[in-house]
């Protein structure tokens, strides 16, 4: 199975924010228990490359990757740290095109169509929309979708326990982000009995929403 449809199967790819690399074993490991075994390890603390190397290396159930890639060397320090797939919050053409060559997984943010017919020219079907809240949520995805029908979504905003089933029904949906199933309090309080609690309800909300879909007709996929 190819890393973006390992994704999709997982449906939720969790945004991990670790203050400290002692974390990302125990955090990766409480999804797991919970259901998800996507983890996405932003570059938004100085951790991230040890942290993305300890789940790597101590976790192979866990698909590793990494997040907040703003640059091509973070995106080069992510794949050798063992991350499987670079996400960005923007379309970078240095970073895509990098991972293209090296044969990484790439998803960028792009929430206009000019981004999007940019990442469709290097062969780009798989998009970040974010922050998904901000640019329109749902409604502008659909309408996005109407030109470009190839290409499906990754939101990450606004997204939580009441509304992830609703998101992935969607047909341009591939899966969606957030950290409503991590949040940094409670890494920091070593809360991993939580972590794994708020994967599996999110995992039951998405089961819960297609059963009643499905029971009307409205499942969209």
């Amino acid at each position: 199975m190819d890393i973006l449809k390992r994704i999709e199967k997982a449906g939720i790819v969790p945004v991990v924010v670790l203050d400290e690399a002692k974390d990302a074993v125990p955090v990766a490991k409480a999804m797991l228990a919970g259901g998800i075994d996507v983890m996405e390890i932003t570059f938004r603390t100085a951790a991230a490359p040890d942290a993305i190397r300890a789940a790597a290396e101590n976790c192979p159930d866990m698909l590793v990757g990494a997040g907040t890639v703003i640059t091509l060397d973070q995106c080069k320090k992510a794949a050798a740290c063992g991350a499987k797939f670079i996400v960005a919050p923007g379309f970078d053409k240095e970073v895509v095109t990098w991972c293209i060559k090296n044969d990484i997984a790439v998803v960028p943010g792009c929430v206009t169509p000019t981004e999007i017919m940019e990442a469709m020219k290097l062969g780009l079907r798989v998009l970040k929309f974010f922050p998904a809240n901000v640019y329109g949520g749902l409604t502008a995805m659909k309408s996005l979708s109407g030109p470009f029908g190839s290409i499906r979504f990754i939101p990450t905003g606004g997204i939580n326990c009441q509304n992830v089933g609703e998101y992935i029904a969607a047909p341009y949906v591939h899966a969606v982000g957030g950290s409503w199933v991590c949040p940094r309090a409670d890494i920091i309080a070593g809360n991993f009995g939580k972590i794994t609690a708020l994967c599996m309800e999110s995992k039951k909300a998405i089961l819960d929403f297609e059963g009643r879909a499905g029971e009307k007709g409205l499942l969209q996929k």
